[in-house]
């Protein structure tokens, strides 16, 4: 619930610091996002390569790129909603979605320069937190109280997809908070209660796997070893080797909650609230926990081209240190 969260917190600052267009926040998030003086110093809530590009997404509609591995950012020059986005993908140079409050779903078809809308429903605020697209066609994106959406025409049309109920559930209303793949083409979704969905046919059905523990998972990411790890609320973190079947608790040597989690070039990185961040280096079993100084909100994380992590947060673009 991290995402919705700080999103939400933000909506609140943003209205009480200065003064919304006539008309509803339903009506003001669909319009134009406007055009901000510090883009890369506003909320930034989600990160991802467009090639040898950076596209990172967040508050008000705001789209920041970066052509030089994070040193300068610009603004998209075009996006068709101010919904908060909170989350972004591509599956090559050009080609991205980006997704967020009230159901948007904006895309892109050159590199991130420009957004047009692909969805939005502005009868009711039900958030979409995650998206993933296998190919240029076929794509999930997941949301509140179990909304799960897909396409496999790149975004034209977008169904609902029954989710199933959970173990002793009456209904399926687990937030859905971030869906990844493995290598095998295997689709896993970050659940509440400690539940992970998985799918090996694309999406089209899911079962819950049970990692043994109670908490939010916020975060999730497939290692090059085989690994599938996860993270979320006060430090929690489990680990599959065999693809979901089983898990097991890792101690990662904090209780901050952990925000995301990334595959680096020899092991894992993960950041987390309270300036939360931490490695574990291949081959270990042990963790290097380090705290900034701020305590800032990190969001998210990415490796850039020299291997050091870029750190995105409530206060946008961060040096690491």
């Amino acid at each position: 619930m991290i995402k919705m969260l700080v999103a939400c917190a933000a909506l609140c600052v943003s209205a009480a610091v200065w003064a919304l267009p006539p008309g509803t926040v339903a009506n003001w998030a669909a319009k134009p996002a406007h055009a901000w003086p510090a883009p890369a110093h506003m909320m930034l809530m989600d990160a991802a390569r467009a090639g040898s590009r950076i596209v990172a997404v967040g508050e008000h509609g705001v789209i920041v790129i970066s052509d030089d591995e994070g040193k300068t950012w610009r603004q998209a020059k075009g996006v068709a909603a101010s919904a908060t986005l909170s989350a972004v993908t591509f599956t090559d140079a050009q080609h991205g979605w980006a997704v967020g409050q009230w159901g948007v779903i904006l895309a892109t078809a050159d590199g991130g320069e420009t957004w047009q809308k692909q969805r939005m429903d502005l009868s009711v605020d039900q958030p979409l937190f995650s998206v993933l697209f296998t190919s240029q066609r076929d794509g999930v994106a997941v949301g509140l109280w179990s909304l799960m959406l897909a396409t496999h025409d790149g975004g034209k049309t977008w169904t609902k997809v029954t989710v199933p109920k959970p173990p002793g559930g009456t209904r399926a209303d687990r937030n859905l908070y971030h869906i990844f793949a493995d290598r095998k083409g295997a689709l896993y979704i970050d659940s509440e209660q400690g539940m992970v969905l998985k799918s090996t046919d694309g999406g089209a059905n899911w079962s819950y796997q049970a990692t043994g523990g109670k908490g939010t998972l916020w975060t999730g990411v497939a290692l090059p070893d085989g690994r599938i790890v996860v993270g979320g609320l006060l430090g929690s973190l489990y680990q599959s080797s065999d693809g979901g079947a089983t898990w097991a608790a890792l101690n990662a040597g904090t209780k901050s909650s952990i925000t995301d989690l990334v595959a680096t070039r020899n092991g894992l990185m993960g950041v987390g609230l309270d300036g939360l961040m931490f490695r574990q280096r291949e081959g270990s079993t042990s963790f290097e926990v380090h705290q900034r100084d701020d305590r800032a909100t990190l969001t998210a994380a990415l490796i850039d081209g020299a291997g050091k992590p870029l750190l995105f947060s409530q206060d946008g673009v961060l040096t690491a240190r």
